[in-house]
Formats: structure tokens, sequence, C-alpha cells
């Protein structure tokens, strides 16, 4: 299949094949039919952050993402933000799904997508529906792939409403409690703008993956806010410092490592941003009254 590199309203690419890469984000759009016995594979590569996705499901599945697990047993629509890495773990048979994925510049001067609450962390990522919704879902992502064969000068217009109606349509199913909105003063704005980042950098899945914000003031940085407005802010909504939720959720990846992986306590410090092994133990006693290889003795008796 050929991957196309979009630049919408300037320029446009065609034919150019396209692997995703961090350092090669433009307007990016992409989709994709998934077959039932190759889900991984074909999903894999773009599985990364930096990309919204979206994608039905047929087929019994638990979704894990940050520190969360999502189960549905027959038909999903998952909404994937551009700082969510998912892994699936398939429980029963699958059946055949479609992907679509594309930058937050794919809608560049047309909507701001990251507005619509599907895209809020703090809401699910994934809903499940009904075998008529899967169908007419389908036939979407069926319109899409053909329009984008197309040789039309507008086609990308044509895609970006099917994306559209695929979000449009699936808040229209959302419970309402789920798409309240959030009294929006700047704490709560600030809140959820840090805990976006902080989840963003969860799940560890390889031992060549580090952490890169671990200190209140590197998150400072990361959303432009005075480092002590930050623990303001946090301190009204949550109870808690700056310090005090980064260490619980480094700590809680660290239990996660110990016990999901076979990785060594020095890989497992370096991916949570310790230089030095020593610190990563003291951390790791401190918050859970064990060092790291105490706790992972513990979890094989």
């Amino acid at each position: 299949m050929s991957h196309q590199i979009i630049a919408p309203v300037r320029h446009v690419n065609y034919g150019k094949k396209w692997v995703p890469e961090s350092n090669e984000m433009q307007a990016v759009f992409q989709v994709l039919p998934i077959p039932a016995d190759n889900q991984p594979l074909i999903c894999k590569p773009y599985n990364i952050k930096g990309l919204f996705k979206i994608s039905i499901h047929h087929g019994h599945n638990r979704i894990h993402y940050a520190d969360k697990v999502i189960e549905f047993k027959e038909y999903a629509i998952l909404f994937s933000r551009t700082n969510m890495v998912y892994q699936f773990e398939p429980l029963g048979p699958q059946h055949p799904g479609y992907l679509c994925v594309f930058t937050n510049e794919f809608f560049d001067r047309f909507v701001n997508i990251i507005d619509y609450p599907l895209f809020d962390p703090e809401v699910s990522p994934l809903m499940e529906i009904t075998e008529e919704q899967m169908s007419a879902f389908t036939k979407v992502f069926q319109q899409m792939e053909q329009e984008l064969a197309e040789d039309f000068s507008y086609k990308y217009d044509v895609i970006r409403t099917m994306v559209l109606q695929l979000i449009l349509d699936a808040l229209k199913q959302q419970p309402a409690p789920e798409l309240q909105i959030r009294e929006s003063n700047s704490a709560l704005r600030i809140a959820s703008h840090f805990k976006e980042l902080l989840e963003g950098q969860f799940p560890i899945i390889s031992t060549s993956h580090k952490i890169l914000l671990r200190h209140p003031v590197e998150f400072s940085e990361a959303t432009a806010v005075h480092v002590n407005h930050l623990n303001r802010s946090l301190k009204r909504v949550t109870g808690n410092t700056t310090s005090q939720l980064i260490a619980e959720r480094i700590a809680k990846e660290a239990k996660i490592l110990l016990q999901d992986t076979a990785w060594n306590v020095i890989e497992i410090s370096w991916c949570l941003g310790f230089e030095d092994i020593t610190h990563f133990n003291k951390f790791f006693k401190k918050h859970t009254g064990q060092t790291p290889s105490a706790f992972r003795k513990t979890l094989v008796i």
C-alpha cells in the first residue's frame, strides 16, 4: 500500500512511501484495513506518539494503555490521542477491522481536533458499539479508502469530513455523563495538561525507551506554566503536589516493569530516568517499603 505525506493547504507529495517516525511528522493521513489474522503486524508501525488513531474492532480484546486496562467483548471503536500508546491482548477469535491515522496538522485550518471530548484524557478512549454501528462505521472507513485512491484535488477535504463523521457519530452514542463539560478554570486545564504529559510517557515497552519528564521543572517548561503555579494548581485539583504525582506514577510503573518483564533492575532504573541505580533503589524503597530486588522476589513465592 502506498503511504502519502500530505501537506494540506500548502502542497501534496503524492506516492511517497511513508514510515512513521517521530522526526517526520508532517500532515499525515492514512487508512487501512486490519485483517483478522495479522492485527499486531499491521497496527504496530502506527502505534507511536504523534499520531491520532481511530480504529474499529470486532472480537474479544483487552487494551492496555498507561496504567489502565479496558476490556470489550465484541464490537468497539477506539479513539487514540497523540500521547497514547496501547497494547492489544486478544482474548478470543478476531475479525477484520479498520484503522485510520492522522496528525493534528492534517486538520490544519479546518477544525481543532483536540477540542472533541473523545480525545480528552479524562474520557475513556474506547466505546463499545452494536453490530449495526460497526457496519455503519465500516462503510465510512471503506469510503475513505476509496476516496484516498481518487485523483481529485480536494479529496482530503472530503476525507476530513468523513473522519469528523466518525467522531460526531460516536459522540452521539456516548452516555451524557461521560461527556459532561467540566469546569474550564485554569487549574483544571493545567492539571489535565500535566496528566496528559505524565501518562503519555507510559507504558514503557522496550529497554530503549526512557522517560523524558521526571522533575517538576521539566513539566513546568512543557506546560509553559511557572513551577510554583503548576504546583498550586495540581494541589488544588488533586490534593497532591507535582513531585508526589510524578513519584507515585513512576513507582507504579516500576512495579509493573518488575512484575511483567524480565528486564534487570539497571535497565528498569534507566528507563524511568534514574542515572544511578542507588538512587532508584532508595526511591523504590521509600515508596514501597522494599528494594526492587526484594519486591520481585515476593512475586515468585
